[in-house]
């Protein structure tokens, strides 16, 4: 038979792990909740699960003591026009903020500015409708299409941030477009060391955004 010690030593163990479960649960309603609402660059397919952007991000916050969530919703080659077509399922009730890392695709494509500033546009203010701050990101201008189109996009994104009062981060790709040992096959997109490097430079912005979700009601 199961000795009476053992019993009550079983039943506070019980007791404990059931108060350390309810515990993490209240946290994680507490935390603030980040949507990553992006393309390839962000979408981390081909990446192994815990080296993706969100993944590397949400890690580098809870290590500074922030509690939160980032949710991955990038989607590979998705332009600004289709970021806005699936917003309301990409960015759920409930979410706080919203890194938008939309536009680059665009770019490269040759879509006109004004069709990718127009999709931002209707983002950012469906996101302030809700209530839901966003750090918007910008691209390193670098196509096909000449001087004055690369011009117009990097204008598009400083204009947006300053029109909407969001944050930027000026060029995601940055911080790995000009060095191959931060890509992966191809050329175009980082690789976990990219992202890695990317996460290291952007954590300022995301952490302002967070204080701004603070500053808000929750």
């Amino acid at each position: 038979m199961v000795s009476r010690r053992a019993m009550i030593v079983s039943m506070a163990a019980c007791l404990a792990l059931s108060c350390l479960t309810r515990q993490y649960a209240r946290a994680e309603d507490n935390a603030v909740r980040i949507v990553v609402l992006g393309d390839s660059h962000t979408a981390g397919s081909g990446i192994a699960v815990g080296y993706r952007f969100t993944d590397q991000l949400e890690f580098a916050l809870r290590a500074k003591g922030k509690a939160v969530v980032v949710l991955n919703a990038g989607v590979v080659h998705d332009t600004a026009a289709n970021g806005l077509a699936r917003l309301d399922r990409a960015v759920p009730d409930g979410t706080h903020a919203v890194i938008l890392q939309l536009g680059g695709t665009d770019m490269l494509r040759g879509t006109d500015p004004n069709v990718t500033r127009a999709a931002l546009a209707a983002i950012l203010q469906n996101l302030q409708a809700r209530r839901i701050v966003a750090l918007l990101c910008g691209a390193r201008p670098h196509t096909n299409f000449g001087h004055e189109y690369e011009k117009a996009f990097a204008a598009m994104f400083t204009g947006l941030a300053s029109e909407y009062n969001v944050l930027l981060y000026e060029a995601f790709d940055d911080a790995f477009v000009d060095d191959p040992q931060l890509k992966a096959l191809g050329g175009l997109h980082p690789n976990p060391a990219g992202l890695k490097e990317v996460v290291a430079r952007i954590l300022p912005k995301v952490e302002a955004l967070i204080d701004r979700v603070s500053l808000g009601d929750r």
